[in-house]
């Protein structure tokens, strides 16, 4: 159907793939720690819109040309990692914050800032954008009637299999910070530690 083939193993290799670690695991177990099942399920839609706009930039030439211009490159990728330090330095300077019950330390933000956290984490990771370029043409037909259309129903594929994943660590993260007792103190240097782990992923794509 539209040229796609080797269907099977284009689901298996996304899953993999969204299984990965990387800033948007981390912003979803972060917020499913702190708030819940619902706030990580916030960001994890969100995450699924930065997707969804990589895949239609894909599909319509945007992200060619981003692949193509090295200039506009450095800077999505310059502004991408200064949002991911600017994550990771804003729980260091969090002064009157909730402690939840497993200890971690976040001020409660509304589910609407939660899920544009997740846009933005992922929109701006111009590395993204040149992996959907790199990996879902290599399952179109060179002589597909439509390719636009097939790279968009393998997107949404993809996506389906990031949100399956996504919901899975929103729902096992928020089981665990329930079950999991952990002492105030270590909770937040806890939380220092994933402010460190935002900052040091921010730094690793700006060196790229």
């Amino acid at each position: 159907m539209f040229g796609i083939h080797d269907l099977a193993l284009f689901v298996v290799s996304g899953l993999l793939l969204n299984m990965m670690p990387g800033p948007d695991s981390l912003l979803i177990m972060l917020r499913s720690g702190s708030q819940g099942w619902r706030a990580g399920s916030a960001a994890a839609l969100g995450i699924g819109t930065g997707t969804m706009i990589h895949v239609l930039a894909a599909a319509l030439g945007l992200s060619a040309l981003l692949s193509a211009s090295a200039e506009l490159f450095a800077v999505i990728k310059l502004v991408g990692a200064l949002y991911l330090i600017y994550l990771g330095i804003s729980l260091f300077r969090q002064k009157s914050a909730r402690v939840d019950s497993a200890g971690v330390s976040l001020p409660a933000l509304s589910y609407g800032r939660i899920y544009w956290q997740g846009v933005l984490t992922n929109v701006l990771n111009p590395k993204v954008a040149l992996f959907f370029l790199a990996f879902v043409p290599q399952f179109i037909a060179p002589d597909s009637p439509d390719k636009a259309l097939a790279f968009i129903l393998l997107g949404c594929i993809f996506n389906l299999n990031g949100m399956i994943w996504c919901h899975f660590l929103v729902f096992s993260t928020a089981y665990a910070s329930n079950k999991v007792k952990l002492p105030t103190r270590i909770g937040r240097w806890l939380n220092r530690g994933i402010g460190t782990l935002f900052v040091g992923l921010g730094v690793k794509l700006a060196s790229e």
